[in-house]
């Protein structure tokens, strides 16, 4: 008797098999971490006297398995590894009954595929006026597929982006052309070489309102009559926003206070939480329909640095934005807790 022909699952390289049908071997080369390891099975076809499997791991690493059953019977042998891919070296050797002895020389590789993870710093990553985002994988990259969306509703790129099997940790860049109008989406998802995916899906979108600031009274923050009109102007400003872009995305608005260096810092948080507050009720009053939020910055996001205790106009302000997504202020030494109406 002779050794059966090999079948492969997966891409593998097999040098030297014969033709017979003593035995059959497979190798699944490719298999999920948490859901076993790469392995090969030696399906007995015929008696046999036994068998013995040795392979050599690319790292030195040696596996030396004997074994042997009768006929149907089909012995499974775990190749471990790491995580990524491994290629092996070795032989089968076949112990026939009569004492003759058959082999056949084995090459292959085999992977381990982890999961999937898309490496990437919302803050660093983005580069809106470069048009561009970067982001790594934890795996060989084939491609991403791509859409960013403007908030005219067209798109100024969607399809894919092949990566080419870039390395593990390599840096990878999308980017999209010029476009009319503001970044309002940008969908990623990433595929790995082994089919596995992962991604991000991006709310960069944001309108300030330009706006006359309300005064209030020292220490207060009820809306006076008389500046009331300055509200009515930034709700139809607001407004209008809404009716333009929000067929696009569920938007929202946030309404952040802030206060000069003049008192201390905890009370100027207290007070402007609270003019911030009174503003958006106002809205809301009006009848705006989109959520709302607030939250004071008091004394710590200064638009003008002054030193404590001085009085600065330009310091006593609200900015009123309307987004898609939780705004993320810069050079904020807390992080905020914006509350809903």
């Amino acid at each position: 008797m002779r050794l059966s022909r090999v079948f492969l699952v997966g891409a593998l390289a097999l040098a030297g098999a014969a033709q017979a049908d003593a035995v059959e071997l497979s190798v699944t080369n490719r298999t999920m971490v948490g859901k076993g390891l790469p392995n090969v099975q030696v399906h007995i076809l015929e008696p046999i006297a036994g068998f013995r499997l040795q392979l050599v791991r690319d790292d030195g690493k040696k596996l030396d398995v004997k074994g042997g059953g009768r006929p149907g019977v089909t012995r499974t042998i775990d190749l471990p590894q790491a995580e990524g891919v491994a290629s092996w070296k070795g032989e089968l050797t076949i112990n026939l009954p009569k004492g003759e002895t058959a082999t056949m020389p084995l090459e292959f590789e085999t992977q381990l595929v982890g999961t999937l993870k898309f490496i990437f710093d919302k803050d660093k990553d983005v580069d809106l006026p470069a048009r561009k985002v970067t982001f790594k994988l934890n795996q060989p990259a084939d491609r991403a597929t791509v859409r960013v969306m403007m908030d005219t509703g067209r798109y100024a790129f969607d399809g894919d982006i092949p990566f080419d099997n870039a390395a593990p940790g390599t840096p990878l860049t999308v980017t999209w052309p010029e476009a009319k109008g503001q970044v309002m989406k940008i969908f990623i998802r990433a595929y790995s070489s082994a089919g596995l995916y992962d991604g991000v899906e991006l709310t960069p979108w944001q309108i300030d309102i330009p706006h006359e600031e309300v005064n209030f009274d020292t220490g207060k923050w009820d809306v006076r009559v008389e500046e009331q009109p300055k509200l009515d102007q930034s709700y139809k400003l607001i407004s209008d926003a809404v009716s333009k872009f929000g067929s696009l995305a569920t938007l929202r608005l946030y309404v952040a206070g802030h206060t000069d260096t003049v008192g201390g810092t905890s009370y100027n948080r207290g007070l402007s939480l609270n003019r911030a507050r009174a503003i958006a009720q106002y809205f809301r009053k009006k009848g705006l329909s989109i959520a709302v939020y607030y939250e004071g910055f008091g004394e710590e996001a200064l638009l003008v640095g002054t030193a404590d205790e001085t009085d600065e106009p330009k310091n006593r302000r609200a900015e009123y934005l309307i987004t898609i997504d939780e705004p993320r202020p810069k050079n904020v030494p807390f992080t905020p807790k914006w509350n809903r109406l």
